[in-house]
């Protein structure tokens, strides 16, 4: 059984992703899935590099993940991600079968796994993700918190 500890080790892996995509100036959201003690999938936003509304972090780690396992049942990882997962992302977690979640920010605007919404544990839905949110929650909000403020400074000067 993972730990807290074991959580924030993940975690810092799925944080490393997220300062991949801030590089890109993306929004700064990175995710890994893990199996066996080992990362099968990762994922930093590519939304503006690709043009593409769905590139979210944990749709590329859910890919890549899938594509490793040659299946599309990722019935025995975990998903690690920096933010709270938007409906999209819970919906494709479901459907993918992760067993369980961990999120460092918990996401009001958007997030689809305990702030807004619950898809990940709906009983209405035939499969439900055990959710733990708040894994290194000041780190991982700080950087999105962060990317926001400089895009509004710079939204500012630009005026």
């Amino acid at each position: 059984m993972l730990n807290e500890k074991d959580h924030e080790y993940w975690m810092e892996i799925a944080f490393r992703e997220a300062e991949i995509a801030n590089k890109r100036k993306e929004v700064p959201v990175g995710a890994i899935i893990v199996h066996n003690g080992t990362v099968i999938g990762k994922g930093s936003n590519q939304i503006e590099m690709l043009q593409d509304p769905t590139a979210h972090a944990e749709m590329i780690a859910i890919t890549a993940a899938a594509s490793h396992l040659q299946t599309r049942r990722l019935e025995k990882c975990t998903m690690y991600v920096t933010l709270e997962p938007c409906p999209m992302c819970a919906g494709a977690i479901v459907l993918a079968r992760i067993p369980l979640l961990i999120f460092g920010a918990y996401d009001p605007k958007a997030g689809a796994c305990s702030s807004l919404y619950t898809i990940t544990n709906d009983t209405r839905l035939n499969h439900r993700v055990h959710t733990i949110g708040g894994v290194l929650e000041a780190k991982c909000s700080g950087i999105i918190t962060d990317f926001f403020l400089t895009k509004r400074k710079l939204k500012a000067k630009n005026f």
